[in-house]
């Protein structure tokens, strides 16, 4: 009996040992740095931190932090061509391989816990290539967000992003993050931090214009993207980073509210929906 005990244990581990092997080689590593420069064009944003942990993958970069287990930033270019994807979603939320296990979270940790796996590199503005969309999945580019911001004006935001992008025939490369405090709020088993305001900072290609926002996390948010315009100042003054932006970081300027209705009706056309 109790060889057989030891054969079923070890047959446990073997098949939990292929599944991990699988899982790693379906995840493929990142890239190096100096890979994702066409992401962040102006540069990455700067920081006192001696030791930051950078991930490059196909279509966006991010600084990772191993105790919140959180994006502290998320960079990407969208460029035209890519505003309107036609790839569905495909949930496949999983764990980044890259990272040490005490490092990073897990689909396990936001279950039941009544807040979203939120993306930062949003998923819509990474569907137009399978594996692109597959790597926006990965945990190290999420954070917990509410679901009534992440489903709400985080998301509107997000679509106005893709909408401007489409109708300027500008690439905008994009800054989105998280500012927290460690010590606060945290979610699952591997303690993951809540952020206590998200951001985004769009950046014009073409023009060097920036357009900034910021907003609180929590319920009850005004469904307008305007009321959470700020400057990139403000956002480096709570995140302690230094952004790139290349116009004046006090300045406020007013974001082109672009109307969705067309970039609708032109993704109906080029996905044939």
């Amino acid at each position: 009996m109790n060889h057989l005990k030891v054969l079923r244990y070890s047959i446990v581990f073997i098949l939990g040992a292929f599944g991990s092997i699988a899982y790693a080689i379906d995840q493929t590593p990142p890239y190096p740095v100096a890979a994702c420069i066409q992401q962040v064009p102006l540069g990455i944003p700067k920081t006192l931190d001696k030791n930051p942990t950078y991930i490059c993958r196909k279509a966006y970069i991010l600084e990772h932090d191993p105790i919140a287990k959180i994006p502290r930033w998320v960079a990407w270019t969208l460029i035209p061509e890519h505003a309107i994807g036609c790839l569905p979603r495909k949930d496949s939320f999983a764990a980044d391989a890259s990272l040490p296990i005490d490092q990073r979270s897990t689909p396990s940790d936001y279950a039941g816990s009544g807040y979203d796996q939120g993306h930062l590199a949003n998923n819509a503005d990474m569907s137009w290539n399978e594996d692109v969309m597959r790597e926006s999945f990965i945990m190290s580019n999420m954070s917990p967000q509410l679901p009534s911001v992440n489903r709400g004006v985080w998301k509107e935001l997000e679509e106005a992003t893709r909408a401007l992008v489409h109708q300027t025939k500008h690439a905008y490369t994009i800054y989105a993050g998280n500012i927290y405090t460690l010590g606060g709020k945290t979610i699952g088993s591997d303690k993951v931090i809540v952020p206590q305001y998200l951001y985004k900072i769009l950046i014009d290609n073409t023009t060097k214009t920036s357009y900034a926002f910021m907003m609180p996390h929590k319920d009850g948010l005004i469904s307008n993207i305007l009321h959470y315009q700020t400057t990139v100042n403000s956002i480096e003054i709570l995140s302690g980073y230094k952004f790139p932006v290349p116009d004046t970081k006090t300045n406020k300027n007013q974001f082109p509210i672009i109307l969705s209705k067309t970039y609708a009706d032109d993704k109906k056309k080029q996905c044939k929906e």
